[in-house]
């Protein structure tokens, strides 16, 4: 009996691995976060003279055989066009 009383041994309480810091990597995280933020609103906010302007050559080539009044219309309607973008670029 005492030899099998020898065979079992109190094992010690295996310490838990120590757990990593994650505030340098939520602070590297949330910089990268606001970055792609900023240029995301940088990139909608250019995006009104890019609509603007694809909007002018769409109805330009949506009408098929222009006489002069219309090329006068869409003319002046490019103008406003550029008016609206001049104005919204010296607002910023």
């Amino acid at each position: 009996m005492a030899a099998e009383a020898s065979r079992f041994q109190a094992v010690e309480d295996i310490p838990a691995p120590p757990q990593p810091d994650h505030a340098a990597a939520t602070a590297a995280l949330m910089l990268a976060l606001k970055s792609l933020s900023q240029r995301a609103l940088i990139a909608v906010d250019n995006l009104f003279c890019l609509i603007t302007v694809g909007l002018v050559f769409w109805l330009y080539k949506s009408v098929p055989d222009p006489n002069t009044y219309q090329l006068v219309g869409l003319g002046l309607f490019a103008l406003f066009v550029l008016a609206a973008n001049v104005i919204v670029r010296r607002g910023k």
